[in-house]
């Protein structure tokens, strides 16, 4: 049976997909080398280990809306699970370097993007814990089936800067609000009735004066749903 062992080597922008992607490439090492693996039905869980890390005082502002007042940290702020991943890995021997293509959203509803976007600088920790199927080949017994064992698992500290490229690459300079239709609809005659040529404006119109954004640029409102 294969010894597989799972390196995280790093994580770039995937260009030009549908939505925003990161891709991690991961080193798939066997230990038992005389063994061909042809294939892995691989399982990923991602979790971000968010009590791995330092927050500074802005970023403990900012993430308000998920673990509360600062304070209270020492209970509220936890681990929090990314995604999960289902990948085909070809056939190998020794070891190999595959990718893990990674969908990320850019929804505000969504604690994963809450909690990406509070944050300036450093790195996220992470854990990558692995499952599934191996197909593997031995002389001996021709074709065999293993279970990747679920003690397998990675860490890797993705740069903040890597998710903040990304999301300037797919949306730069915007931002999404996703908002119930009924609301929308009022928030659209208001624009309509007011005469303004963007949601920007409509949104500086309603806002307090003096309010500003916690981070810099112009956020985009766009209708989903």
């Amino acid at each position: 049976m294969p010894e597989l062992n799972f390196v995280v080597e790093t994580a770039e922008t995937i260009p030009y997909a549908v939505s925003p992607m990161l891709e991690f490439k991961l080193r798939i090492e066997n230990g038992i080398v005389e063994e061909r693996v042809e294939s892995i039905a691989l399982r990923t869980q991602i979790q971000i280990e968010a009590t791995r890390r330092r927050y500074s005082n802005r970023e403990q502002e900012r993430l308000l809306d998920l673990f509360g007042e600062a304070d209270r940290w020492s209970q509220t702020l936890r681990g929090m699970l990314w995604t999960i991943l289902n990948t085909n890995v070809p056939a190998f021997s020794g070891s190999i370097l595959t990718s893990l293509p990674t969908p990320c959203s850019f929804d505000f509803n969504v604690a994963v993007t809450k909690y990406f976007y509070a944050l300036e600088d450093g790195e996220i920790p992470l854990t990558l814990m692995f499952s599934g199927t191996i197909f593997y080949r031995t002389e001996a017994d021709g074709l065999q089936i293993a279970q990747v064992p679920w003690a397998k698992e990675a860490s890797f500290r993705l740069p903040v800067r890597a998710w903040k490229e990304m999301m300037d690459a797919y949306y730069p300079n915007t931002a999404w609000l996703c908002l119930e239709r009924e609301v929308f609809d009022r928030l659209y005659q208001y624009k309509m009735q007011q005469g303004l040529p963007t949601w920007e404006q409509a949104l500086e119109m309603l806002l307090p004066t003096g309010t500003t954004a916690a981070q810099g640029g112009t956020g985009g409102i766009r209708r989903r749903g």
